[in-house]
């Protein structure tokens, strides 16, 4: 093992979470946490690990972008066709998972996966810079290519093709929508004793707090 990395380690202390500064609802909670890690000037603060099952049953993880979100869940864009889109048809299940750790906070979210609707994912779709859209209809996401100069020379070409006019999302590029069943908010504390709040859904969908040790 590198030597150095055994001696990484930090005193949390930036703040406490507990039971009387969580919100009774997990979405309001989120929202919360959000905007301050927003305020706080972090990067992309909306940058989200998705976590899926490949058709090994093996977990799969990689960086996504929040770009939606409301009373049923948490929203994101991609190629349907892609990898992550892949494992999604096969096992509409996932994870996501935000850290900001100017803030010494995490949070955890798994639930189910359905798609947004065509004119949710179109009216994103038409918010995104121009490149960013020819992007989308070039790039047949996670597909092997022989190497960059192809992707180049595609986006070259539509461009020239299509001019000005406007463009029309992919069928196979839209939105997914991640609704929780679980929440877990982690606040860094003093001695590793980290604050953990979970929220659950009971069988009539009640949200139930509890505390876990860390």
């Amino acid at each position: 093992m590198t030597q150095w990395l055994a001696g990484l380690r930090r005193e949390h202390a930036t703040g406490a979470f507990t039971e009387a500064d969580a919100h009774p609802d997990p979405f309001e909670q989120f929202r919360a946490w959000l905007g301050d890690a927003h305020a706080a000037g972090i990067m992309q603060p909306n940058a989200m690990t998705l976590s899926t099952i490949d058709e090994h049953g093996h977990p799969d993880a990689r960086i996504v972008l929040l770009k939606g979100l409301d009373d049923r869940g948490l929203v994101f864009y991609t190629h349907r066709t892609s990898r992550k889109g892949r494992e999604l048809a096969a096992h509409p299940h996932a994870s996501v998972t935000f850290f900001w750790d100017s803030l010494e906070r995490q949070i955890r979210v798994k639930g189910s996966v359905e798609w947004t609707t065509d004119a949710e994912s179109d009216e994103y779709f038409l918010s995104r810079p121009r490149g960013s859209q020819l992007g989308a209809i070039v790039s047949n996401q996670s597909a092997v290519i022989p190497d960059r100069d192809v992707l180049e020379q595609a986006l070259v070409e539509l461009a020239e093709r299509v001019g000005d006019a406007a463009l029309e999302r992919p069928r196979s590029w839209g939105g997914y929508r991640v609704l929780p069943a679980e929440w877990e908010f982690w606040q860094g504390r003093p001695s590793r004793l980290h604050d953990r709040l979970r929220y659950r859904q009971d069988t009539h969908g009640v949200w139930i707090r509890e505390r876990l040790a860390p």
